[in-house]
């Protein structure tokens, strides 16, 4: 795992424009990617086409495309990468779907999210469509379902990158998770 501390100062020195602080940050951080996007992608059909190299320098390309970012620590930067790579996981899935005309559907499992459906794979796109709902609902919930299962964020650094404490987003968590759950049932 990378040091915290210099991730921390690496994202915020990028923040105020320095690009030698992004090519510091990104062999420290690209391991961590790595294994987040694999772990997506391990749950996935066996002849999946997308490798967790792809996913990886895709969101990468979209990090370093933002325009002056205001990165606070290592949990927000997580957090972002891990909505860019739910993005790119379900744009795929849709364009997948859409060139099959209703064929396979990309699944994801959501077992390391607590159970958030009592099966273990879930539809990616209906998910997605479920957070989207959640999101206009309740953002900071959506938010959390995010950091927590697509940025594998602990409790306690979802709480950081979201300015909130520990025991609200515990009790978003469990609203959010139990919604969703009731949600990917219909």
């Amino acid at each position: 795992m990378e040091p915290t501390h210099s991730v921390t100062q690496l994202l915020i020195q990028w923040g105020e424009g320095d690009k030698a602080a992004l090519d510091e940050l990104m062999p420290l951080v690209y391991d961590t990617l790595r294994k987040l996007a694999a772990s997506y992608l391990r749950r996935e059909r066996v002849n999946h086409t997308l490798q967790p190299t792809a996913l990886v320098d895709e969101a990468y390309v979209r990090l370093v495309d933002q325009r002056k970012p205001s990165w606070q620590n290592r949990a927000q930067f997580f957090g972002v990468a891990a909505k860019l790579m739910r993005n790119i996981l379900v744009d795929y899935a849709r364009e997948r779907l859409a060139a099959k005309r209703g064929g396979d559907l990309y699944r994801l499992s959501l077992s390391k999210a607590d159970q958030v459906t009592s099966g273990p794979d879930v539809d990616l796109i209906a998910l997605d469509d479920a957070l989207n709902e959640l999101a206009a609902m309740k953002p900071e919930h959506a938010r959390i379902i995010e950091l927590r299962f697509f940025g594998g964020l602990t409790i306690e650094e979802t709480a950081v990158a979201m300015g909130l404490s520990t025991p609200t987003v515990e009790r978003h968590w469990a609203f959010a998770r139990t919604w969703l759950r009731r949600e990917m049932k219909r």
